[in-house]
């Protein structure tokens, strides 16, 4: 089964973030981002994750940081290839973002990830708060 999520127009450079029910039963967001490899999709989705320490890359108010094609973590700055997930910098280096299943069709994308149902568009609704908790170098 597959959802519409939203249109390949509408991913902008900060992203696009919705929710989606995992296969554990637990809420997981997921964000969009632009990738420019013509080999590649235009559009990737990525679990809202450092593969670091549990850091949210997508933020309310901000979307995704980009730079040079790469998603930038906000605490440790690692930087993840929008295209690819995989981060060759930083604490995060040497891994890979987890990746959810899409496809783009007619310029829509749909969520087509066997474990993964969709919920809403924003943000989950857990109360955990991600932002970063330390006086990082990185201004935003």
């Amino acid at each position: 089964m597959r959802y519409r999520v939203t249109s390949v127009a509408d991913v902008r450079e900060g992203g696009h973030l919705f929710t989606v029910l995992d296969a554990r039963g637990e809420e997981t967001e997921v964000f969009l981002v632009p990738c420019e490899d013509r080999e590649q999709p235009p559009v990737r989705a990525w679990v809202n994750n450092c593969t670091h320490e549990r850091q949210r890359l997508y933020r309310e108010g901000v979307g995704v940081v980009t730079r040079d094609g790469g998603v930038v973590c906000p605490k440790h700055g690692s930087v993840f290839d929008s295209c690819s997930g995989y981060c060759g910098n930083g604490e995060a280096a040497e891994t890979t973002l987890p990746s959810v299943g899409i496809e783009i069709e007619n310029g829509q994308v749909y969520l087509t990830d066997d474990d993964a149902r969709y919920l809403h568009d924003g943000p989950s609704d857990d109360d955990d708060d991600d932002t970063p908790d330390s006086t990082s170098h990185l201004q935003l």
